[in-house]
């Protein structure tokens, strides 16, 4: 089933990351790398023009812009009490000295947000997929491995791996196995934290 292909009657650029928060309510980014060559997609123009992040309302299916001030908007995740939404931007790959970031949004109960101050630069390539554990850590995937940050922004923590990480996930029955998906091969790790829980 087809939940979101436009916007406002324009085709959107290619979705890469998506997030379902408690309430049903699904959030997605749409940066344009599926778009930009026949590499990674189909080559085509952006007809709206921009890469946004998204959210699909549950009981309407509308679709609106909920932040509209990235370059590549990619990566994307709730923290444990969905207070706050963190939002990885990988515009560096278009822009000169552009973002390697993550940057950090209070959520409001009607979906908007607020806020956008940049949570963490990546040291090591680009940030791109991540996902919070129940303490609200966050554990990102970077050039050169894993990267993990304390709540305030702190880099506490790296895990080492031989290619660069797309993404990262939270799995098994108590939610303690990290899943490292990397560049040629699955990683898996267990550790002495758990994932937070997604709805």
């Amino acid at each position: 089933t087809v939940l979101a292909s436009q916007y406002q009657g324009k085709r959107l650029n290619s979705p890469n990351d998506v997030v379902v928060k408690s309430d049903g309510s699904i959030w997605f980014t749409d940066p344009a790398y599926g778009i930009d060559s026949d590499y990674e997609g189909h080559k085509a123009e952006s007809e709206i023009g921009a890469c946004h992040v998204y959210r699909i309302d549950p009981q309407t299916g509308d679709v609106r812009i909920v932040g509209d001030d990235f370059v590549r908007p990619n990566g994307i995740a709730f923290s444990p009490d969905e207070t706050r939404l963190y939002v990885a931007d990988t515009g560096a790959t278009h822009v000169k000295d552009g973002p390697r970031h993550i940057r950090v949004f209070d959520v409001s109960a009607d979906g908007s947000l607020s806020g956008g101050k940049v949570f963490a630069t990546c040291t090591a390539g680009l940030f791109d997929g991540f996902r919070l554990d129940d303490a609200g850590r966050i554990w990102t995937s970077a050039g050169d491995g894993v990267h993990c940050y304390d709540p305030d922004g702190t880099l506490i923590g790296k895990i080492l791996v031989p290619e660069v990480v797309a993404n990262v996930v939270f799995g098994g029955v108590k939610r303690n196995r990290l899943y490292i998906c990397a560049t040629t091969s699955l990683y898996a790790l267990m550790l002495p934290i758990n994932g937070a829980r997604t709805f």
